[in-house]
Formats: C-alpha cells, sequence, structure tokens
C-alpha cells in the first residue's frame, strides 16, 4: 500500500471499551508502521448521520446539471462520503453486531453511499458497481451472535452492499478472536 489511502469507519455507539473501535484502532497502527505514507481517513458515525428522506430522494434522481441549489446542498454530504471512498484503496469498517444486525448509523450511511451514476450504475444485467480495485475489510464483534453464523445478518449484509458498488475483495474479521499478532498475520503479502 505505497501512498495508499484508508478510509476507517467507526460506527460503534461505544467510544471506551468499543472491542469494535480498539481492534480495528490496531489495525490503522498495523498498516501505517508497514506503510508509513498511509494516508487514514477517519469517518466516525456514532454522532449520526442523516436518513435518506423525500428531499434526498428527489435530489438524488434529479439530473446534477438540473439540481437547484438546494438539492446540491441536500446531497453535499452524500457527496463527502462517496468522495472519501472514491480517494480510498482500502476501507477499514468497525462495526458492532447489535440485534442481528449492523447499527442503524452504518445502514445509514449504505445508503448514503450507494448511489446511481457514482457508486452504481443499472445495466440491461441488473446494477454494476463503479468502486473497482478497492480492499476492504470488516472488523465485527458481538457480544452473543458468532460471526458467520446463522444469526449474523450483519457480515453478509455488509458484504453484499460493498459488492453492490464495486467492492468485491471483502475480508470479515472477528475481533473477539484477533490480537496483534493474529492483525501482523493478516495483513502480510
Amino acid at each position: 500500500m505505497n501512498n495508499a489511502k484508508l478510509l476507517h469507519i467507526n460506527s460503534s455507539g461505544r467510544f471506551q471499551g468499543s472491542v469494535t473501535r480498539d481492534t480495528s484502532e490496531a489495525v490503522v497502527t498495523y498498516l501505517k508502521e508497514e506503510t508509513p505514507n498511509l494516508d487514514v481517513i477517519q469517518r466516525d458515525l456514532a454522532m449520526g448521520l442523516p436518513f435518506v428522506d423525500e428531499s434526498w430522494i428527489q435530489a438524488n434522481f434529479t439530473k446534477p446539471e438540473e439540481r437547484s441549489e438546494s438539492q446540491k446542498e441536500i446531497l453535499d454530504f452524500s457527496d463527502q462520503l462517496v468522495a472519501e471512498l472514491q480517494e480510498a484503496e482500502h476501507i477499514l469498517i468497525a462495526s458492532p453486531i447489535y440485534n442481528f444486525s449492523i447499527p442503524a448509523v452504518l445502514k445509514a450511511w449504505v445508503d448514503q453511499i450507494a448511489r446511481a451514476n457514482l457508486t452504481f450504475c443499472y445495466t440491461d444485467k441488473g446494477p454494476v458497481g463503479l468502486l473497482k480495485n478497492k480492499k476492504a475489510t470488516v472488523v465485527m464483534a458481538s457480544g452473543g451472535v458468532p460471526i458467520g453464523s446463522d444469526m449474523d445478518m450483519a457480515s453478509p449484509y455488509l458484504k453484499h452492499a460493498l459488492s453492490f458498488v464495486g467492492i468485491t475483495d471483502v475480508t470479515v474479521l472477528d475481533a473477539n478472536s484477533l490480537t496483534k499478532n493474529t492483525i501482523k498475520g493478516l495483513f502480510k503479502a
């Protein structure tokens, strides 16, 4: 990852004692040691994100050249999130499992970045993701739902959502079982 950009997304509602925050920070620390020029874009979702509403939908489905100033303002935050994804080569998402799935704020992020003609497009063969040649690592933790089990609806959803926008190289890690030594082993070429 020479001169690479890493987008680090945290979604846990906990700041102290969060397994996903602590583990993903250990991953970032390791990657920075391996790639001193690594540029890390931090995006913490815990303070909330706007939900998609009727105004957002109308703005999004208006052709860019026909959008009013108000519509451009409505989409400005979404545009920033999409730009972060477009810029990054590696996306690191830290997510707990809440009630069998991802936190609502991470779902709001997915809704904000799934944008026709920006991150995916419709073709006669169905939707095609436009964010190619990117890697995603998802660090997940749960107090009771085993990662990868039939009860885990979070990791399959995130893998599908990322694939929908073109990010197909996705690794899901169980933060409950990672140590600094296993992190090093995961990212060795």
